[in-house]
């Protein structure tokens, strides 16, 4: 029975081009994770866009010269260019500087504050000493009171897990320069989390089958809540929806609480432009949401997103808002981080290697394998120059790459067309008994985001189908052609059942096979970058969305056309030279190479 899915994926914020660090914890799991999904016959929606607001925004806006919405213009674009460029399937990916988006922020904010869940108090606030701007909690630094951390932030340490405020830290320091915040008194509104905090214990406990980090992390953050402010001393942002503050142009509602409700506007948005039902996806336990991100986003999306959605339903006591009763989260998927040769990555300090510079030099498959096998799945992991190019050499080169090309190539070379098998012998069908198995064992696994343990499998039963034809060595068979024949089919079996396999990790590659193997259209369909306006009459913008209903992909083994034609083959991936390691390391540190 088909299911309903909602991929929510965490909103890379606009203040300049993105890392693999990003990618590897929002986007690949949860592009893997829908589009296997999609093939196992499933109505996904997948969503996020550029997270636009915020003083980091304006911060970086200043040291170009430039206003906070053209930057959030600039790099909105450059960031799904380089999304769409990855092949993340997204059915939208918009931004939250839309009228849309600050209309249902509005709303959800009205829904908690009719229900008494926001409240206005006083608060100290964070000033930049220079600019007189409000400092954003992650942009104060200092030493946590309860751990003795030196590297606590303004919102929450992450050595200890505690939410903080700016003012508990001892020493507090600006990142932007290093000089000590002023803080001064100053009304703000407050979401009152402690009135959640036993509806998200009971949820929480519910939740069995979450990563064990996430999960209890999460349950050790419920006895710590305090009221946590959501506006803040800006003049960008969503306006606060209630006279007298609507229209000053001192006070704005806060990123992270506008950023998290997009998961929601960017649904709506969806079914405005599509005529889609979002209420399908967040109403009645229709639909099944997954959450996707890296491990400091967690608290935002298993505590507070959560206690905004119970908030605005009417629950624990109230009445639901403008959009009724939305759904819970089911699972929180979080990544842990991604290192870069045993380093933090630092854009100014060179220790970063830009989605879009991967994708011009190595082509998406390529990370995307990479980041699926050896990312930061359920740990921290390091990026190496050293096991990337390994790891493509012998795993997608010399593997998979190389098992296409010495079958399509046989077949193209001999007979051009997929042969009719004759009798098949116990070693041909036990291949192919062990191939289409490969359909239930990776498929649980993908359905259950353990996305490495996934490809290992999908690699293994490649690595059966090479042995397979290791020992029935076709090219030895040019006085049986019937048994040839035979072989031919059978191996070519195998890689159409591994292309399938693989489509969620290498859609490209895939669709290269599929081409190959005689079929036309589009296998696993792609996103497309198109030019919109808004809906509400604010400016034009570019948005990610995709036919991918289409799309013949399918999560199963099916048989394959005796007749079709094969062509020449077309290399899968490119061999690396080995001197590509140093001369990445050279771009990381070229003070240091020679």
């Amino acid at each position: 029975m088909s299911r309903s899915i909602l991929t929510a994926v965490a909103w890379p914020y606009a203040n300049g081009p993105r890392h693999i660090g990003h990618v590897a914890g929002f986007g690949v799991p949860s592009d893997i994770f829908s589009r296997y999904q999609r093939m196992a016959g499933n109505r996904v929606l997948m969503v996020s866009g550029t997270d636009e607001h915020g003083t980091p925004i304006q911060v970086q806006a200043d040291r170009e010269g430039v206003t906070a919405r053209e930057l959030a213009d600039r790099y909105n674009r450059v960031i799904a260019e380089d999304l769409q460029g990855l092949g993340l399937s997204y059915d939208l990916f918009t931004r939250t500087t839309t009228r849309n988006h600050y209309a249902v922020v509005q709303q959800l904010f009205t829904a908690l504050h009719d229900n008494g869940y926001i409240v206005e108090r006083s608060q100290l606030s964070a000033i930049d000493a220079k600019t007189g701007r409000g400092l954003p909690d992650r942009y104060v630094e200092g030493t946590c009171p309860i751990c003795g951390y030196d590297g606590a932030r303004g919102d929450q340490c992450d050595n200890c897990g505690n939410q903080l405020d700016p003012q508990d830290l001892i020493d507090p320091r600006s990142k932007i320069d290093g000089a000590t915040p002023t803080f001064v008194e100053s009304a703000q509104f407050f979401l009152e989390l402690p009135a959640f905090a036993e509806a998200l214990k009971s949820w929480l406990g519910a939740r069995t089958d979450w990563r064990p980090n996430v999960l209890k992390f999460s349950e050790n953050l419920i006895g710590e809540l305090r009221p946590r402010a959501i506006s803040r001393d800006l003049d960008w942002g969503v306006p606060i929806p209630l006279p007298g503050w609507v229209d000053r142009e001192d006070k704005r509602l806060y990123v992270w609480f506008d950023a998290v409700i997009g998961y929601l506007s960017a649904s709506i948005e969806w079914s405005r432009r599509t005529g889609g039902a979002w209420e399908d996806f967040w109403h009645g336990g229709a639909a099944e949401s997954f959450y996707f991100m890296g491990k400091d986003n967690v608290v935002f999306h298993s505590v507070i997103w959560p206690a905004i959605l119970l908030g605005a339903s009417g629950k624990p006591a109230g009445t639901p808002g403008a959009y009724g009763v939305l759904d819970l989260p089911d699972e929180v998927v979080s990544a842990e981080f991604l290192t870069m040769e045993g380093k933090k990555f630092s854009s100014s300090r060179s220790v970063v290697i830009y989605v879009r510079d991967v994708l011009e030099r190595y082509g998406p498959d390529a990370i995307r394998y990479y980041l699926a096998v050896a990312g930061p799945e359920s740990a921290d992991t390091d990026f190496t120059w050293e096991q990337f190019v390994t790891r493509n050499n012998t795993e997608l080169v010399a593997g998979w790459g190389n098992l296409v090309n010495r079958v399509m190539s046989l077949v193209n070379n001999n007979l051009g067309a997929i042969p009719e098998a004759g009798d098949l012998t116990a070693a041909d069908l036990a291949a192919l008994a062990a191939s289409k198995a490969g359909f239930d064992g990776v498929g649980q696994l993908l359905g259950r985001n353990q996305v490495k343990a996934a490809l290992q499998e999908a690699m293994r039963i490649v690595g059966e189908a090479n042995g397979y034809l290791s020992v029935q060595q076709p090219w030895k068979l040019k006085d049986d052609p019937v048994r040839r024949a035979s072989v031919l089919h059978v191996a070519l079996q195998l890689i159409d059942d591994a292309k399938t396999l693989l489509t969620p990790f290498l859609p490209h590659s895939s669709q290269k096979v599929f081409q190959m193997l005689g079929g036309t259209g589009a296998w696993s369909g792609m996103p497309e970058l198109r030019e919109v306006d808004d809906l509400d009459g604010g400016p034009s913008y570019p948005v990610l969305m995709g036919d991918y209903a289409s799309a013949q992909a399918v999560w199963e083994s099916r048989p394959i056309t005796p007749g079709a034609p094969i062509g020449p083959p077309v290399p899968l991936f490119t061999k690396l030279d080995p001197s590509v390691i140093e001369q990445e390391l050279a771009r990381l540190d070229p003070g240091e190479t020679a």
